[in-house]
């Protein structure tokens, strides 16, 4: 009888700490609503999501995580990463949230949480306009006497590696400048996304986004990335994005940056 009770007990005392573990907030959000500081994680060099500019950060996936930001009531502190080192840097709490042109993909939501899908794309590639004849068919890119320029650490990288093994690959770490490259015509070639080929094809009319009619890839969709050890906090910051969103908040800024 007295052991009955002591089990009933215990198991009260367990549901009550249950639910007060329940009606608190995550670490994570604790932290970021105490400190009035979100940490944003960006590589900073993908056009015209985030770049990195002597003024500060700029672009699409900027002017959505301020917008957040100030939904939530604190500033962003932004740290700087690189595509080969954004899940380590994530999984190492470098920052809260990653954010410039991350494509959503079964690799990385196997590791870390990501907000809904935006910007719809397909791989294209970016070459000089003068050699767009050149390039009509996917085959045509995996050829010898292609040079195909790639950044590391990325879905990009993956697509060349896994599709142009027949081409001249080389790897150049800053990848705002290979557009130029490209251009300059020490490459033939660039493997990017839609939103990116067509901001340089515009910007500079040596060059030609190749494939936007017939992306290389099946549509995928950008996603910004959170640490998956928080439910609170993926929960407020999923809730955050829902309500910019029906503001009409992510069509703004998709209106200002990839149309």
């Amino acid at each position: 009888m007295i052991t009955k009770r002591i089990l009933a007990l215990a198991a009260i005392a367990l549901a009550a700490l249950g639910f007060t573990h329940a009606a608190q907030a995550g670490p994570r959000l604790d932290k970021i609503m105490e400190s009035k500081v979100l940490r944003v994680g960006t590589p900073g060099d993908y056009r015209p999501f985030a770049i990195k500019t002597d003024a500060g950060f700029a672009g699409h996936d900027i002017d959505v995580i301020e917008a957040m930001a100030k939904e939530l009531g604190v500033k962003v502190e932004y740290v700087q990463t690189s595509w080969p080192n954004l899940m380590k840097d994530i999984q190492s709490d470098k920052f809260d949230v990653a954010v410039g042109g991350i494509t959503r993909n079964v690799t990385r939501i196997r590791q870390v949480a990501m907000l809904p899908g935006y910007a719809p794309f397909g791989k294209v590639a970016l070459v000089r306009a003068a050699d767009k004849a050149k390039f009509a068919k996917p085959e045509d890119l995996n050829q010898p006497t292609v040079r195909v320029i790639k950044n590391p650490g990325g879905t990009n990288e993956a697509y060349v590696l896994a599709n142009l093994k027949a081409a001249q690959v080389s790897t150049h770490e800053k990848n705002a400048e290979i557009p130029g490259l490209i251009a300059e015509g020490k490459g033939d070639a660039m493997i990017t996304e839609t939103y990116e080929a067509l901001h340089y094809s515009k910007a500079d009319p040596r060059l030609y986004a190749a494939y936007l009619d017939a992306p290389l890839t099946p549509t995928n969709w950008l996603g910004f990335m959170l640490p998956a050890d928080d439910a609170d906090y993926t929960r407020v910051m999923g809730f955050t994005w829902d309500l910019l969103d029906k503001r009409g908040t992510l069509k703004q800024a998709a209106d200002k940056w990839l149309k």
